[in-house]
């Protein structure tokens, strides 16, 4: 198996750095309930070309990984999309680490999703504070939905596989990334080999410099694309032809302008069978478009976001915020330029 590079061809080139930071809006956006840690989420948009595209690696991410991102934002607003003829992609429901009776308030806004992926391994709960999630989850979805757990790499091997023999009345479609090393992700696979829960990978993908080294080490049954952190759309799809796994496409939180990357992503891969991570619109408390990339049915569009400027003004950061984000724009397009 191949090494595979994220960062894309040399098509789209790099646009001018001044084009990028005059056409910067940062936003900043309230989440309905805190995730991951975050009661907000920032975010650079830009509109080049072909149209709008999102910069927003986490603040803890540095120039070297955020170049990535801003490949993918390249790539988004100045290079050309594969040519797809799907119309819609189904999504699952993500449930933040909530008690279990705030979980059917927080699932309603997924309108017709009968997937739920849920949040586990939260620092300062317990397993048991797990379980009760994931069974009112699958209360919620019924026996013929599917619930997915997603650790964030949060649990050992041996407290890993306490937990997955807990949640195994659930009937997991797969749990991700629920140790954060590729060794441990083996270790686990073998162990609860018997329970019929695969293993999802997220962060020992889009983290590592070889994607494809959990693929290679047999650790994983499955991986977990993000077109940002990947790269983009070009590079995300040459990772999914070099990995030989299924994949699930995924979003990290992004505005519409990038669910949108991501649901093109989806469009692109071939013989899609899990339902996207990519309805996370709907933990957003505000957004950029007045038409946002919101579950309907279970699904969301594949389309482009038409962003309103009246809400980036709405929701812009003040001028300090805005000048560290062009700072982490400049570092990125430097690691690329070289």
């Amino acid at each position: 198996m191949p090494t595979v590079d994220r960062a894309p061809s040399t098509t789209p080139p790099l646009p001018p750095l001044a084009e990028l930071v005059e056409g910067a809006h940062v936003v900043r956006l309230p989440l309905r309930t805190r995730f991951r840690g975050l009661d907000e989420r920032e975010a650079l948009l830009v509109e080049g070309p072909s149209g709008w595209t999102e910069f927003s690696p986490f603040l803890e991410y540095g120039p070297a990984e955020s170049a990535a991102w801003l490949a993918a934002t390249i790539d988004f607003g100045w290079g050309r999309l594969p040519d797809v003829g799907v119309r819609r992609v189904a999504v699952n429901a993500t449930l933040p680490a909530v008690a279990a009776d705030r979980v059917p308030d927080v699932l309603a806004r997924y309108r017709g999703c009968r997937t739920v992926k849920v949040k586990v391994a939260e620092r300062g709960q317990t397993l048991a504070d797990d379980i009760a999630r994931v069974a009112a989850a699958r209360e919620w979805v019924g026996p013929e939905g599917r619930v997915r757990v997603d650790a964030n790499g949060g649990w050992s091997v041996e407290s890993a596989e306490e937990a997955l023999v807990g949640l195994a009345p659930y009937a997991l479609e797969y749990a991700e990334q629920p140790c954060a090393t590729v060794p441990e992700l083996a270790e686990l696979r073998r162990r609860v080999s018997g329970l019929g829960v695969p293993v999802a990978a997220d962060e020992s993908v889009r983290k590592a410099d070889d994607p494809l080294a959990v693929a290679r080490a047999g650790a994983a049954d499955l991986l977990v694309i993000k077109a940002q952190p990947l790269g983009g759309v070009t590079a995300a799809l040459r990772i999914v032809a070099a990995a030989g796994l299924p994949v699930v496409v995924s979003s990290a939180l992004d505005t519409s302008v990038g669910l949108s990357m991501g649901a093109h992503l989806a469009a692109a891969v071939p013989d899609l069978r899990h339902d996207c991570g990519l309805g996370t619109a709907a933990l957003l408390g505000a957004d950029v478009t007045r038409d946002p990339l919101l579950p309907v049915d279970g699904e969301v569009d594949v389309r482009r976001v038409d962003v309103d400027v009246d809400l980036l003004r709405r929701h812009a950061v003040d001028d300090d915020r805005r000048g560290m984000w062009l700072d982490r724009l400049r570092a990125s397009y430097a690691v690329l330029a070289d």
